[in-house]
């Protein structure tokens, strides 16, 4: 294989496989796979849904064709998969995506190809599930017919400012040849820069460990909060004045959902159990994380009801679905436990969302998304999502779309400040 122009299929064109078979597509000859033929078809167009690339820069990816055929892969070299790496119900890693994924690759590879995997998953599953797969639908022997590589993605969907080529690129190869080809294949469009890992499961840890890290300094605010609001502090107050020390990190409490954050450490802590060791910090911080959203409902309805309200035929609007903010992402939107919580508690609730699509949030929640506005009046506001939309509007424009003496407004990002949101008649609430 002659590696510096080698044809490359992106298996998966989600939030990470699309942005980078645009870049590379600007370079080589490039196949956008997605099992989705809806999704192709819309690329074809010139439409991202993600609203990761734009017209435009699909449009600049001139060497990149979209596919849904098996047989438009058979030419090509270089094998990337990007698909999701979620968790069951029972928080187990589920590697079916990445398992169908490497089944499709092995089917078509040649003798010589390179398959890297970017999809998050926890040390040794490229070599330990991977691998095997490609080995029997391939019918070839690893490091010997074909290699592997392991560069896993750090895209932060919605970040116009931290994209792709903007940040630096861990590589890992099965042999230290094959490490230096990968390496030097991402440098082509990584303008940050490359970080060549020693080894594919040095590189898959320090992956888990990034999202790892940023949800335990999550939690630990999010405790945090807890025990202020029992004290009566406010938390934003505390985390100001602590933040003029120079080396206090600037973590806010918030709610953890998504495709990383929310599930990478249980990829680890998965693995670590099956080594024998049960760890306790890591499970601790999932825990905390996972009942923000329920805790927020439940201080939500502990306001109204102190302020009088006939809880079961209150009308409850949350404002925001997605993930995060600025981003039509609503995978893992811990929203949707907030609104459960809701609902056992008798009350109705409406969810709106400009950024969200009505038809998959149907779809993926059966939750109709609603209107919450001066003509769809409720007696307590949630403030859920950070979009542009709501930092741009003011407590008597929220106050506008209640109803009641005493509505309740749940200011989950801190968005607003809580001296003017009272003034305006809310009984604040905010983590």
């Amino acid at each position: 294989m002659n590696s510096n122009n080698s044809k490359i299929a992106v298996i998966g064109l989600g939030y990470v496989g699309l942005p980078l078979a645009v870049e590379f597509g600007k370079k080589r000859d490039v196949v956008g796979f997605d099992i989705n033929p809806k999704r192709i078809a819309e690329l074809r167009v010139g439409r991202d849904h993600t609203l990761e690339t734009t017209p435009e820069e699909l449009k600049a990816a001139s060497r990149l064709a979209f596919s849904s055929d098996l047989a438009d892969l058979r030419d090509c070299e270089i094998f990337i998969v990007t698909v999701p790496t979620p968790i069951d119900n029972a928080n187990r890693p589920d590697l079916t995506p990445l398992i169908k994924a490497s089944e499709t690759v092995g089917k078509v590879m040649p003798a010589g190809a390179i398959v890297i995997y970017e999809s998050t998953v926890y040390p040794g599953a490229t070599e330990e599930v991977c691998v095997p797969v490609l080995e029997k639908h391939s019918g070839q022997k690893f490091n010997v017919d074909f290699f592997c590589g392991y560069s896993p993605e750090r895209i932060n969907p919605g970040d116009k400012v931290n994209t792709l080529t903007k940040i630096k690129k861990i590589t890992s190869g099965s042999t230290p040849k094959v490490a230096q080809i990968v390496d030097r294949l991402y440098a082509e469009i990584i303008t940050a820069g490359t970080y060549r890992a020693s080894s594919i499961k040095v590189a898959e840890a320090a992956k888990v460990i990034e999202n790892t890290q940023r949800d335990l300094n999550i939690a630990l605010v999010n405790e945090l909060s807890v025990i202020f609001d029992r004290l009566g502090i406010d938390t934003l107050d505390v985390l100001e004045a602590a933040g003029s020390k120079w080396n206090f990190l600037p973590f806010r409490p918030g709610l953890v959902g998504g495709h990383c954050i929310g599930v990478d450490p249980y990829y680890l802590t998965h693995k670590a159990e099956e080594v024998g060791y049960h760890p306790q910090v890591i499970l601790a911080g999932r825990r905390i994380n996972d009942n923000m959203a329920r805790y927020v409902a439940r201080n939500t309805i502990k306001h109204m009801l102190r302020n009088g309200m006939d809880v079961p035929r209150c009308r409850v609007g949350v404002l925001g679905i997605t993930f995060k903010e600025n981003c039509p992402d609503i995978r893992n939107s811990k929203i949707v436990d907030m609104v459960r919580e809701f609902e056992t508690w008798g009350v109705q609730v409406v969810v709106a969302d400009p950024w969200a699509d009505s038809a998959e949030v149907a779809h993926e929640y059966g939750l109709q998304l609603g209107a919450v506005d001066s003509e769809h009046l409720v007696d307590a506001l949630v403030v859920a999502v950070g979009h542009n939309e709501y930092r741009q509007t003011n407590p008597a424009a929220l106050r506008a779309m209640c109803r009641g003496t005493k509505p309740v407004l749940a200011d989950v990002k801190s968005l607003f400040d809580r001296h003017h949101a009272a003034e305006a008649g809310f009984t604040v609430f905010r983590l």
